[in-house]
């Protein structure tokens, strides 16, 4: 069946929209790094992650309902869906971490939380690279997996960085406010949880060039 599909037109409405979609991942991540900087304009950067999850839903409901009417797809519908839901659960995540700060009415940031937000940033890029090599995988193996091996590393030191920062807020409130720990920790929790759904991007890229070649 591989060798029929390959004669068969390809819908490329799909790589459109995982590339719009990849960029309210950019717009979104370069907003959560504006908001871990701190300062007035706090709110103002929680709006515009909010803005571009919307954004980003929105172009998932599309590449559903495009699942749903194609005779062919460009690779198995099922990798389409975990795709975008991987890309679409990213941005929701820094919504999430959004809502904590405001919830919590946080003003000041971490050092370490704002190494995450750069990373995550990074992460970002590194997708918007991804998607349209998806269009000529067998050409570009080997840049998807140096890419999708970065997203893992750079979830690793994710990792670390929240490791390091909830042992530097127990220090700094074992003897203080534990409710300014509580807040930081949850800050720590969501940013890592960020970092872990680009992880998962980078699951879902694997998946689909294993099968494709």
């Amino acid at each position: 069946m591989r060798w029929f599909r390959a004669l068969l037109p390809k819908e490329d409405q799909f790589f459109e929209l995982f590339a719009r979609h990849s960029l309210t991942l950019v717009d979104g991540a370069q907003a959560l790094e504006g908001m871990l900087r701190g300062g007035d304009e706090i709110d103002a950067y929680c709006e515009k992650i909010n803005k571009h999850e919307n954004e980003a839903d929105a172009i998932t409901r599309e590449v559903m309902m495009a699942v749903r009417r194609s005779f062919i797809t460009p690779f198995d519908r099922g990798d389409i869906k975990n795709l975008i839901t991987s890309m679409d659960d990213a941005i929701d995540q820094m919504q999430q971490t959004a809502k904590a700060v405001t919830l919590f009415e946080v003003r000041e940031f971490e050092l370490p939380m704002r190494e995450m937000g750069n990373i995550i940033a990074h992460c970002a890029a590194l997708v918007v690279r991804a998607i349209p090599l998806l269009q000529s995988i067998g050409t570009n193996v080997a840049t998807l997996s140096a890419i999708t091996e970065e997203l893992t590393r750079l979830e690793g030191k994710v990792d670390d960085l929240h490791d390091l920062g909830l042992k530097e807020l127990f220090l700094r409130y074992r003897d203080a406010n534990t409710m300014d720990f509580i807040v930081g920790a949850e800050i720590y929790d969501h940013l890592e949880k960020v970092a872990d759904r680009f992880d998962d991007v980078a699951n879902e890229i694997n998946s689909i060039v294993i099968e494709q070649v």
